[in-house]
C-alpha cells in the first residue's frame, strides 16, 4: 500500500481554477466571521 501514495504522477501540478470559483471563495472568506468563546466557536456568515 505504501506504493500507492508514493507515486508522483497522482497529483497534477496545473490546476486552473474558473473566476467564479475564485471568486465566490473570496467573498466567502470576506464574510465568514468566527467569534470564540470559553468553550465554544461560532461561524457566522455574514451575508
Amino acid at each position: 500500500m505504501a506504493k500507492i501514495y508514493s507515486k508522483k504522477g497522482l497529483a497534477s501540478k496545473d490546476l486552473k481554477p474558473k473566476k467564479e470559483v475564485v471568486s465566490f471563495l473570496l467573498s466567502y472568506s470576506q464574510a465568514l466571521k468566527i467569534v470564540k468563546t470559553e468553550n465554544k466557536n461560532f461561524e457566522i456568515i455574514a451575508n
